[in-house]
């Protein structure tokens, strides 16, 4: 009892500190686990994806908007090392973004990078800015504008152009989901993301509003079922959170679950804004998320953090436990 008594204070000395239990010791090189946060700094909104033998993790730069101008990126060969790639894209190469680089989502295809992305907080379709996509030869970047205009720059179905996720499903088709306040749309993107391929009832941004979605989307498969998942609640406020939906369809319609990712008065609050990673060729899962530290009251101060997400039997997704110690390493098996 002891030792565990040690253990919590140490925690929560660190945590009170800005630290994370996994990043105590600099000169420790082998870690036990990854610690949450995985790395230092205010980031929200992350991006997770596998590209090759490395993780890579891209989140949103959490600071006054007028100051989120650019994004880093994270590499990692196990989850638990992490590297920092500095201002990968910024608003010197996108000529009519500004402010507001928001939630990117990344996708590789025939050996390029896209990330998308939302600019500007647009609050009408008059105002210049929405959802982009910049390109590049590397994870890494630099990334440069993809289309020399915005992919989005309407609020189509009352979805403010923010917080994309590009989901590859088994055939090859590539999905779109996006939106904020409180709508969202899913879209077919064409081969080369130049554009969208029209549903077969001739619609091309349909709605697929779950209850309680505010914002966030991701949407993956597993098995023959499709899981969307969102945040709700106020980004700002400690009931932040993550809920679900599943369907038979990419397009839904999805059936509301209930959430999975929520504050714990012992540990953080505002958890939110996720994304999940899938270990390649096991049925294994990390959900990526924010959250914001004990005693933060700055909107702006989020951590990214990982945890292990779990479905039970029947395939729903089991509540995350929110850690201070995060995962232990997970080395990415040899690609075939």
């Amino acid at each position: 009892m002891q030792t565990i008594l040690v253990h919590c204070l140490t925690t929560a000395i660190l945590v009170t500190a800005g630290l994370s239990p996994g990043h105590a010791d600099e000169t420790n090189t082998t870690p036990a686990t990854s610690g949450n946060p995985i790395f230092q700094g205010w980031y929200a909104d992350p991006e997770a994806q596998v590209f090759g033998r490395e993780y890579w993790v891209y989140p949103t730069f959490s600071a006054r908007y007028n100051e989120q101008t650019f994004f880093d990126a994270f590499s990692s060969p196990d989850l638990v090392h992490w590297t920092k790639h500095g201002h990968i894209l910024d608003t010197n190469t996108v000529s009519w973004a500004h402010r507001a680089i928001w939630a990117p989502a990344v996708a590789e295809r025939h050996g390029r990078y896209f990330i998308f992305f939302g600019a500007n907080d647009i609050q009408n379709d008059h105002q210049v800015g929405g959802l982009g996509i910049a390109v590049a030869d590397h994870p890494e970047g630099p990334f440069k504008d993809y289309l020399g205009k915005p992919l989005i720059d309407h609020f189509y179905n009352g979805a403010q152009p923010i917080d994309p996720f590009v989901f590859r499903d088994n055939d090859g088709q590539n999905y779109l989901t996006y939106g904020g306040w409180g709508h969202c749309n899913i879209c077919r993107l064409t081969e080369d993301f130049r554009g969208f391929q029209p549903f077969s009832d001739g619609t091309t941004f349909k709605e697929i509003t779950p209850a309680g979605y505010v914002e966030g989307s991701v949407l993956f498969r597993r098995g023959d079922k499709y899981y969307f998942m969102w945040s709700e609640g106020g980004w700002t406020g400690p009931n932040y959170s993550v809920a679900y939906a599943m369907a038979d369809a990419p397009a839904g319609p999805f059936q509301r679950i209930g959430k999975i990712l929520q504050q714990d008065q012992l540990v953080a609050t505002g958890a939110g804004h996720h994304s999940v990673i899938k270990i390649p060729g096991q049925d294994r899962y990390y959900i990526v998320y924010h959250r914001r530290p004990l005693g933060e009251t700055d909107g702006n101060h989020r951590v990214t953090c990982i945890d292990r997400m779990e479905f039970d039997g029947q395939g729903l997704i089991q509540p995350v436990k929110l850690t201070f110690t995060g995962v232990a390493p997970v080395p990415l098996p040899a690609i075939p």
